[in-house]
């Protein structure tokens, strides 16, 4: 770092985001990115918005706000549309969380939640998935501070069912919940109704994963209208302009492709099967995953040894070094040629 770099962070830790090699060719399956193209109408609609770029984008994305109220039964000033979903999660932790109300989420989980509370300098409360890496609602029940839980939780994959979260959420009215719902249409049912039950939710989700718009940025929130107006505040107070004008035309562009996108989730979902099984035939530990990826381990072979030797024959899987996962591997799912190629690999590589 320069001598002219804040001392305040000095000891920040920043996310490693997965590969993105130009070396050659790879099959890809380390950032839980769609296989598939976006939507035509969504490309079509981002081209079009392309004519009129010499313009600022609307910093109230009504347009776009107005779809996912239609989407999502909400009211368009229960809504807040994000570059990405990890800049409504750093608002979240800015708008959130102090020195009274320390962040909490799990010690495995999405991990950008421990560098947005190491950069708005936040106190953290980390607790410990169980030894199966389950997320157990028991052990936040007690916790002080605003919580944080993917769902399903990253790198596992493992849901809660919503009788649970509702659990967390009446434990305590006066604490924030946050549930982070980036996979929830790979097979699970969302938060969004339960706003309107309590007023200390708020869920948030991305274009990026079943929506095949990664490389647009687009993210969101829903929470009642009074939390929205929050992040509003921190939203105007950094970047207005948070969405451009190709983002938010190829998102109502999406949203009005409904079809296409259960589909490809639909075609994911089948191929997340196909895998699990024959992961599990060849002897590999799996997780239940509920998301466009799963993660596993074999007992006859480390896991940064098989991404490497993976990595070799073309084909990128994810590999953490945290002792507690360093035997597993998070392998997005791709088409289900991808996933075949994979599983032929992996089969080759364990003879």
């Amino acid at each position: 770092m320069s001598k002219f770099f804040s001392s305040k962070y000095a000891s920040l830790v920043p996310y490693t985001p997965g590969e993105q090699p130009r070396d050659m060719q790879y099959i890809k399956l380390n950032t839980n990115e769609s296989p598939f193209p976006p939507s035509p109408k969504a490309m079509a609609a981002a081209a079009e918005a392309a004519k009129g770029l010499q313009l600022y984008s609307d910093p109230t994305a009504q347009k776009l706000n107005e779809a996912m109220a239609a989407k999502y039964g909400v009211s368009t000033d229960e809504i807040i549309m994000t570059n990405g979903s990890d800049e409504v999660l750093n608002f979240a932790f800015m708008a959130f969380c102090d020195e009274t109300h320390p962040a909490v989420f799990a010690d495995i989980t999405y991990g950008f939640y421990s560098v947005f509370a190491d950069i708005n300098r936040i106190p953290s409360t980390v607790i410990p998935l169980r030894e199966d890496f389950t997320l157990s609602i028991d052990d936040y029940i007690a916790a002080k501070g605003t919580v944080f839980i993917a769902n399903p939780n990253a790198p596992t994959g493992l849901l809660l069912p919503l009788s649970e979260i509702e659990r967390l959420l009446q434990s305590d009215p006066s604490r924030m919940v946050i549930i982070d719902e980036a996979y929830i249409d790979f097979g699970g049912k969302s938060c969004v109704p339960l706003i309107h039950k309590y007023d200390n939710l708020l869920v948030t989700g991305t274009f990026s994963k079943s929506r095949s718009m990664a490389g647009a940025r687009l993210g969101f929130g829903v929470a009642n209208k009074e939390l929205i107006r929050d992040l509003n505040t921190i939203k105007y107070s950094t970047n207005p302009y948070n969405v451009n004008s190709m983002t938010m035309a190829s998102g109502i562009g999406c949203l009005s492709d409904e079809d296409y996108t259960r589909e490809n989730c639909e075609k994911i979902i089948s191929a997340r099967a196909y895998t699990m099984q024959a992961l599990r035939e060849m002897g590999f530990t799996v997780t239940d995953s509920r998301a466009n990826f799963v993660f596993a381990r074999h007992p006859a072979i480390a896991g940064e040894e098989l991404y490497l030797k993976l990595r070799q024959k073309g084909i990128l899987v994810r590999h953490f070094t945290s002792p507690k996962i360093a035997d597993y591997n998070r392998i997005t799912i791709g088409t289900m040629e991808q996933m075949q190629v994979f599983v032929q690999t992996v089969k080759e590589i364990l003879k």
